[in-house]
């Protein structure tokens, strides 16, 4: 009898111990599949083995999308993730959820984590800040960048180590490739991003009134300018003499590039890696072109990729959690390692300085391009682009120049056009808004 009340109490001792020293769960909502969905969960896996008071758990809930959508409805449920992964365009919209998220300056301070913004790369941090302080975390963060192939090059007389650094370069070097007998001279994925908001960033010109929308709620578009007018129209010109060739919206390019149909390509730097993997040619990376002749020029390019917010209502020991969570991420191994792997930008300085110490950039020729393209102080109106509705805003964009490319409208009227469209969509989102600021 007594042995059995040993063996009841002992039982009722290890259930509440291992009750009390259960790992907290902090969940984590992204959209990273294939590689870099293995990469997030070695990622979470890695933090679960260096201490035991946490627990991450990665869930894939779809593109960027449909996990913002899933995330909005499981919080009106009262079920939200703890960590929600959020594509760029989404910032607005996750800024102004008035109640829905919990800053990470908060975050981090109330957790008691050795906190300094000014350790994340500007041109970074800055487009997921407020006044008051970092309201995400930066994690897969991106730019836009050239690749070039540098066979194709050499077979048109070209010299494979000198791409083209502007835009005036690009005439006479596409004439000559195109004279080599290739069907495809220049095609970009991302048109929007690369052709309006990196260009606008990269010239350091407004795409926006309002700082790009950083400066308030009534933002209006202004990229219709006579420089973007100009650009757009040198791009149509091109596709008529057969130097650009329109592939698509998303990253349909990509494919074109690594068939090594196409000379030239412009889109995310995150596509190094599966160049490198699937490529049968020498290819160099270089920095977007620009027009020597607009003063300020170049100076930084836009992000693109996602950053990690947190979710409001939690209790404070997942707030603690999710606070460790995000300064494991943050050390420069860690981060550096995440870059590597990526070839997404590193989102510290120091994750920027070890790789570079590290010999990582003098073996793999070309992944600083894009570091040093975001790297340098960024002003009120290359900081990057606050703007509600963004999503939808850059579906006109889309549309608009597709108009162009069939030859339904000019330049200058498909612009027009995407300011109206856009402008109407802005105006929507500031009156529904407006109390949140």
């Amino acid at each position: 009898m007594n042995m059995m009340k040993t063996l009841i109490a002992t039982g009722v001792l290890a259930t509440i111990t291992s009750s009390a020293f259960a790992a907290t769960e902090i969940s984590w909502w992204h959209s990273m599949t294939g590689a870099l969905g293995e990469r997030v969960n070695a990622l979470a896996d890695d933090f679960n083995k260096t201490q035991s008071d946490y627990k991450i758990v990665p869930v894939y809930k779809g593109t960027y999308d449909e996990s913002m959508a899933a995330a909005i409805a499981a919080y009106r449920a009262g079920n939200a993730p703890d960590i929600l992964q959020v594509f760029e365009v989404g910032t607005a919209t996750m800024i102004y959820a008035k109640g829905a998220v919990k800053p990470v300056y908060e975050v981090m301070h109330q957790a008691g984590e050795k906190f300094d913004q000014n350790a994340y790369v500007p041109a970074v941090a800055g487009y997921y800040s407020t006044p008051k302080g970092m309201m995400s975390f930066p994690f897969n963060s991106s730019t836009t960048i050239m690749f070039y192939n540098k066979d194709m090059f050499a077979k048109a007389g070209l010299n494979p180590e000198k791409p083209p650094a502007t835009w005036q370069e690009f005439i006479g070097m596409a004439a000559k490739i195109k004279a080599s007998g290739a069907s495809c001279v220049y095609t970009t994925t991302w048109q929007s991003w690369v052709h309006l908001e990196s260009f606008s960033t990269w010239h350091n010109v407004e795409l926006a009134t309002k700082n790009n929308g950083f400066g308030g709620l009534d933002a209006r578009l202004k990229m219709n300018s006579p420089l973007h007018v100009r650009h757009i129209e040198n791009l149509s010109n091109w596709a008529k003499q057969g130097y650009f060739t329109y592939a698509g919206r998303k990253d349909e390019a990509n494919a074109k590039f690594n068939a090594g149909e196409c000379a030239i390509i412009t889109g995310s730097s995150s596509a190094y890696a599966d160049i490198r993997k699937n490529a049968k040619f020498k290819f160099g990376v270089a920095p977007l072109p620009y027009y020597s002749d607009v003063p300020g020029a170049p100076q930084n390019t836009v992000i693109g990729g996602a950053s990690l917010w947190v979710m409001n209502g939690k209790k404070a020991d997942e707030y603690k959690g999710v606070a460790k969570f995000f300064s494991y991420l943050s050390k420069p191994e860690v981060a550096a390692k995440w870059h590597q792997d990526t070839g997404y930008l590193p989102v510290t300085k120091a994750a920027y300085e070890l790789t570079k110490s590290s010999g990582f950039y003098e073996r793999n020729p070309g992944t600083d391009v894009a570091v040093k393209q975001m790297i340098v102080k960024t002003t009120e109106k290359s900081r990057g682009l606050r703007l509600g509705n963004y999503p939808q805003i850059r579906t006109v964009f889309d549309e608009e120049l597709e108009n162009v490319w069939t030859g339904k409208k000019t330049a200058k009227e498909a612009l027009d056009s995407a300011v109206k469209r856009g402008d109407e969509l802005l105006v929507r989102f500031e009156k529904a808004n407006k109390g949140n600021q």
